[in-house]
Parts: structure tokens; C-alpha cells; sequence
């Protein structure tokens, strides 16, 4: 189905957003808006506001900032096209009419909903009958209270293999077998999916029922049998973008802030009859990019809470590894681990639901969660097998896309990485006569000479200070490495491969990391610059430079001018190798070649802007930030992040 911007366009026109908002939140008359506590994070000074005028809203808390269509997807956990028609019958407007397959796929669904619809109240009414007492027991066993049992849709499916067919007699056999409820072997009679088993209904955002889950209850008498069932990929369900439980986790994660993601249906209600109502689960599948995507929807951060056996871990560490290359800012994973052998409900009933909020609370990072993984993945006896382990984290950060996110990414990771595999060396007793290289008496004893840059080094680095504005950047990094020698081996891969590709600086970059090799990790004294280190090409343009400087911001500042530094050439490269493959592969040639000038262009902005930091920051020291001081593009930047136009 297309729907025009400018039919879009009518339809906001069209919907008065306070009213709309004020159905669910309490919203007050502030001049020509309105205003309210913002329903997406918790507060008690009002800070959203609402403009009916423009028709957005806008929390000046949290950020968070959309029109009528946004906050239907937003806050009532709709997805795009229920939230268009359910908006166009309040406008009154006709959505355009899809094409004829996408109609008749749409009057599918529905029918299908009808039978599932169906089936639920049977299953429901079962469970609440005599053939229902073996589950009912089952329930009293797990401890589920009274009102999370309706709240779910408890269900029972009887063991017979036509009892299905005989309480879905209006629908035909086919709309049976299409929806999941019964199952077609050649030659034979169909017979029900579900027999003898605990049923849950599974349900979209909008809360209608696409498919079911059931337990086994005699397990002993059908030893073969799988102990959790799920309903088959049907046109209503998809199990790969479907999250059980998201219809209610929605509402609660807006006010708690969290989705807690956890392997199956029953941990869900587990922990809802326990009080933690945001939670949701994947359907026999691991997590998928779908469904990862669905909930940065709603959360930033949702956290992974796996069972703490082996499979548990298992699964989390796919999660992961799909996970890295949707990352963009603000938006990731943390993962919890449980003791081994314990799942989330074992927890719950053993020490209670603080102990379970104790781990939520502290779930590891993304981050965290690969280093510790594949540092414990094997024996790391051998210089191979630290290879290896830095292979592994190398190959992970490869699929991180967005460039930032990598960047920060391999440096955090290579710098565990270092200080795991070349833990300080023990601090030597030096005594004047082992000061080959110089040094001299200090309080508490003698402190040898800091290493220096070698005369060829030197001489190197006074050639390359001579060139354009890129020298200029490499002599500015190579003079911030003299300076903060302990980050040296922390950009060690970075500078390597920049060095590869720039013959001009690399002897230089190869004394500096050999330089940097012989100190403590702990000593932070600068590298001598007595055999003629050049000064710096322009102290006024780079802040890590500058001795009135925080070392904290400085080496922050010097990690960011490294990455500017080594990326040119490497999309250089790539630029290179994607105009080569032009005969074999044009389209695919043109598009990347495209990408990849967007990216320098990109890159060329960035380093524009570095240059200006430190003038801006000279600036803000001597006047007060006002509208006056700002110019015209960034008062547009400070608008628009306001008005959203």
C-alpha cells in the first residue's frame, strides 16, 4: 500500500494531537500549548508539550518527540498502518485502496483472526471445565495467582484428535489447517495440532490472537512429544517478528524504562505474576534482527535475561553477534547472567524478585558481554591462542556498521585486549650505574631517562610537517602520542594499518610504538624530545595539545583526532578497490563509489569541525553562550531539534 506524503500530510492536519494524547494522559492549557508529565519517562514537573499548532509534542526531559501517528506507534504500541487507518477513521478519510493481492491477503488475515479468535475461547472455556482439572493443577504447582491466569488466556486443549474440528464447525477445513489448528499428512483425515496440552494465546501488538503456544501436561505418557509446541508460520504469524507478550510489556516499559527479554512464554508470566509486567520473549527462535529492531522501538537498551545454562548463553551470544551490526547511537543490549542452571523462574521462587532485580540492575554491556565471552571461550596458554582471541574480537567489530560505534568499539576492545596480554611489567630497581640511557636523582630514588624518539624518527616527522593540512593532523597525532605515550598501545592496530598505507609517516609511527614498548603501562611521563621531536604544526588548533588542557579531555581528544587521521586512507583504499570492480559488477561498482564519497565528504565535515574546537572553547571561556553568539546554521540546529522540521 503507498500512501502519499501528501495524504500523510491530511491526515495529521486533520487530528487535534492534545485531544488525541489527553484520551491517556492528563494534559493542561499553557498559553498556545498544552503541557503535561511526559508519559515516557517518570517526572514530576511537567516538561512535555504539545503543539497543536505544528502538531508534535515534545519532552524537553527525555527527547522524546513525534506527531499523532508517532505517539500511536510510540505509546500505544501500534505498528505503522493500525495506526494510520485507526487515525483515519477518526479523520474521517478513506486509506487508499491497496492493490488486489494485498486486499485479498488483508481479508485472509482477517478471516484467519476469526478462527483463532475462535479456537481461544474454546481452549478458554475448556480449561475452566472438568476437562480442565489436570491443568488447573498444573497452574496451582507454578503459583500463578488468579488474575494473572485470565490476564494470559489460560487454555486447555483435550487430548482428542478431532475436538477442534467439532467446536470450529462453522469454519471450513481449510481456514482450520491455514490458521495452525490442524494438521494435513497425505492420505489421512487431519487431526487438531493441540491435544492435552496447557494452551497460551499469542497475540500482535493489537492484542488479537495470531497463534498459540501449549505445554505438555503428561509428559510420561507421550515421551516423544515436544514439551513446548508453537503454532506453524502462518499468514497471521511470523515467528521472527513477533515477540510474545509485547501488547502488554509496551504500556509497562513506558513506565519502567526496560523491556526485560527472557526464552519463553512460561518466564514471561513467571515474572508478571511476580510484579515485573514488561517483559517478552522470543517464539522458538532466537532473538532475530526483526525483533531487535521492535524493541529499540520502545526501549533503548532492552535487556537479554537467558536462561544461565549452556543453550541460555548460547542464545544470548547470537543475540549479540545479530545485534552488532544494527547498532547506531544510544541503542544496544545488556545482557544478564545467571547463575548456571538457573533460569529467571527458579530465581524468583528461591530468593524473590529483589534478587532478580538485582541482576536486571546490573546487566553487563554489549561491550562487556563479547570481551568476557570470547576471553573465556578457550585456553589462552600460547601466544596463538591470544591471537586468536584478538582475531575474535577484530571479526566482531568488523560487523559493527555505523563507523563510530566500530571505532569506539575496537579501540575499548583492543585495549582490554593489551592489557590482558601484556600485563604491567614489575617496576626494575635502577641504580646509577644502569643508566645507559641517562637519568636522575629523584626523591624516593633514581628515575632513568624517558624514551626517546630516535634521530631518523625526528627527522621524518620535520618532513611531513611541511605538507598540507592531513601532515599537519599526523604530526599533531604523532606529537599527542609523544605527549600521552600510554595511549600509543592503545591505537597500536590503528596507527599499524594507518602506517601501512602511509609510507610518508610510518618509520615514525613504528618508533613511537617501539619507544612506548619499553615503559611501565602505568607511566604516563612524555617521550623525550631532545633528539629534535619537530613542535607541533599549529598548538591553536588541537586541544590535546595544549598544556592547560585536562589530560582526561586531552587523550579523549587525541583518540578522536586518530580516527580522523587513519580513516581517509582506509576509504581511500576502498574507494580504489570498489572503481576496479566497475567492469565486472557496475551497478553494484557505482553505488558503493557513491557511499563511500558520501563518507569522505562526511569525513572532510568532521574534520572541520575538530579544527574548531578549540576556538570555540576559547571562546566559551571568555563570553556567555547566547543567541547572538551562535551563528545562523547552528540556530537553525538548535530550532529544528525543537521543532523537528
Amino acid at each position: 500500500m503507498a500512501l502519499s506524503p501528501q495524504w500523510l500530510d491530511e491526515l495529521r492536519a486533520r487530528i487535534t494531537l492534545s485531544t488525541l494524547i489527553g484520551r491517556t494522559v492528563r494534559v493542561q492549557k499553557a498559553g498556545r500549548e498544552f503541557k503535561a508529565c511526559c508519559p515516557f519517562h517518570d517526572e514530576k514537573t511537567p516538561s512535555f508539550t504539545i503543539n497543536d499548532a505544528k502538531g508534535f509534542y515534545h519532552c524537553f526531559g527525555c527527547g522524546a518527540h513525534g506527531d499523532a501517528i508517532r505517539w500511536m506507534t510510540d505509546h500505544q504500541g501500534m505498528g505503522f498502518m493500525d495506526a494510520v487507518k485507526d487515525l483515519a477513521v477518526e479523520a474521517g478519510m478513506e486509506v487508499p485502496a491497496p492493490d488486489p493481492v494485498a486486499a485479498q491477503k488483508a481479508e485472509k488475515r482477517a478471516s484467519l483472526i476469526d478462527v483463532t479468535d475462535a479456537a481461544q475461547s474454546w481452549f478458554y472455556g475448556n480449561l475452566r471445565g472438568s476437562a480442565g482439572v489436570a491443568a488447573r493443577s498444573y497452574l496451582d504447582r507454578r503459583g500463578f495467582s488468579q488474575q494473572v491466569i485470565e490476564e494470559f488466556g489460560f487454555g486447555y486443549a483435550p487430548g482428542d484428535r478431532q475436538g477442534l474440528k467439532s467446536a470450529l464447525a462453522k469454519f471450513d477445513e481449510e481456514m482450520r489447517i491455514e490458521a495452525g489448528m490442524r494438521i494435513v499428512v497425505d492420505g489421512k483425515e487431519p487431526y487438531d495440532r493441540f491435544r492435552d496440552r496447557l494452551m497460551l494465546p499469542i497475540q500482535d501488538a493489537r492484542g488479537r490472537v495470531i497463534g498459540f503456544g501449549g505445554r505438555i501436561l503428561d509428559a510420561d505418557a507421550n515421551p516423544n512429544a515436544p514439551k513446548y509446541l508453537n503454532s506453524p508460520e502462518t499468514p497471521l504469524f511470523d515467528k521472527g517478528r513477533t515477540l510474545y507478550n509485547l501488547h502488554r510489556a509496551a504500556p509497562a516499559a513506558r513506565q519502567s524504562g526496560r523491556i526485560v527479554v527472557v526464552e519463553g512464554y512460561m518466564d514471561v508470566i513467571a515474572l508478571a505474576n511476580a510484579g515485573i509486567g514488561e517483559a517478552v520473549a522470543p517464539l522458538g527462535t532466537a532473538l532475530t534482527e526483526q525483533q531487535i529492531e521492535l524493541l529499540w522501538r520502545h526501549v533503548e537498551r532492552p535487556i537479554l535475561c537467558f536462561d544461565g545454562d549452556k543453550a541460555g548463553q548460547r542464545a544470548a551470544m547470537r543475540a549479540v553477534t545479530r545485534a552488532l551490526p544494527l547498532l547506531r547511537p544510544a541503542h544496544s543490549l545488556g545482557i544478564v547472567r545467571m547463575p548456571e542452571g538457573v533460569d529467571p523462574d527458579d530465581l524468583l521462587k528461591e530468593q524473590g524478585r529483589d534478587a532478580l532485580e538485582e541482576l536486571l540492575g546490573n546487566a553487563n554491556s554489549l561491550l562487556d558481554t563479547l570481551w568476557i565471552v570470547e576471553r573465556d571461550a578457550a585456553p589462552l596458554n600460547s601466544p596463538e591462542d591470544k591471537a586468536g582471541l584478538k582475531a575474535r574480537l577484530i571479526a566482531h567489530t568488523n560487523d559493527i556498521q555505523d563507523p563510530d560505534i566500530r571505532a569506539l568499539y575496537r579501540r575499548e576492545l583492543l585495549e582490554r585486549f593489551s592489557n590482558f596480554a601484556f600485563p604491567p611489567r614489575e617496576q626494575r630497581q635502577w641504580t646509577p650505574r644502569q643508566q645507559g640511557g641517562g637519568g636522575k636523582w629523584q626523591k624516593g630514588g633514581f628515575k632513568p631517562a624517558a624514551p626517546r624518539l630516535s634521530p631518523e624518527a625526528a627527522a621524518n616527522l620535520r618532513r611531513i610537517t611541511s605538507g598540507g593540512s592531513r601532515d599537519s593532523l599526523a604530526a599533531a597525532v604523532i606529537s599527542g602520542l609523544a605527549r600521552f605515550p600510554d595511549q600509543i598501545i592503545r591505537h597500536e592496530d590503528a596507527l599499524l594499518d594507518f602506517a601501512a598505507r602511509d609510507k610518508n609517516v610510518g618509520k615514525a609511527i613504528d618508533s613511537l610504538i617501539e619507544a612506548a614498548e619499553t615503559l611501565d603501562s602505568r607511566d604516563q611521563s612524555p617521550i623525550s624530545a631532545e633528539l629534535g621531536l619537530p613542535a607541533p604544526p599549529d598548538l591553536s588548533r588541537y586541544t590535546f595539545l595544549d598544556e592547560g588542557t585536562d589530560p582526561v579531555d586531552a587523550r579523549e581528544e587525541l583518540a578522536e583526532a586518530v580516527s580522523l587521521l587513519v580513516e581517509r586512507p582506509a576509504l581511500e583504499a576502498a574507494l580504489t578497490a570498489a572503481t576496479s570492480r566497475f567492469e565486472q559488477d557496475p551497478e553494484g561498482s557505482m553505488e558503493e563509489q557513491a557511499q563511500l564519497r558520501k563518507r569522505l565528504l562526511l569525513l572532510d565535515e568532521r574534520l572541520k569541525q575538530f579544527g574548531r574546537k578549540k576556538a570555540i572553547a576559547d571562546q566559551d571561556n571568555n563570553s556567555t553562550p547566547t543567541a547572538e553568539n551562535l551563528s545562523a546554521d547552528e540556530r537553525k540546529d538548535g530550532l529544528t531539534q525543537i521543532d523537528g522540521h
